[in-house]
């Protein structure tokens, strides 16, 4: 799927392994997050890990984005995750220019 919108340049379409990288960036850049984790074992297998650990579901002009994620030990889970949802929404609106509903963030696992 894609999101679409009308500007005064023409349509402009946004496909969703595009936000799935500006949200993967925004994760690997957030503090505390260590690597991004393949929802299913077919997505390890992929050889672009581009959108690696994120699902992107669009619904008319709104987004919704799953993150998984590993933390790293001895950070605030909870900390780590209100910072990243924040951090996703925003770049991925000003990306888009379109609403994002929910961001979740699932974490897997903590690492050392």
């Amino acid at each position: 799927m894609s999101v679409n919108t009308n500007n005064a340049y023409g349509k402009i379409s946004i496909s969703d392994l595009a936000i799935a990288k500006v949200a993967s960036h925004t994760a690997m850049e957030s503090y505390g997050i260590v690597e991004m984790v393949s929802r299913r074992f077919t997505d390890s297998l992929r050889k672009d890990s581009a959108g690696r650990g994120i699902k992107v579901t669009t619904s008319g002009n709104r987004i919704y984005v799953d993150v998984y994620v590993i933390m790293k030990y001895g950070v605030s889970i909870n900390a780590v995750a209100e910072s990243l949802k924040e951090a996703i929404k925003y770049k991925v609106e000003v990306f888009t220019g379109m609403l994002v509903d929910t961001v979740n963030v699932n974490v897997l696992g903590i690492k050392l």
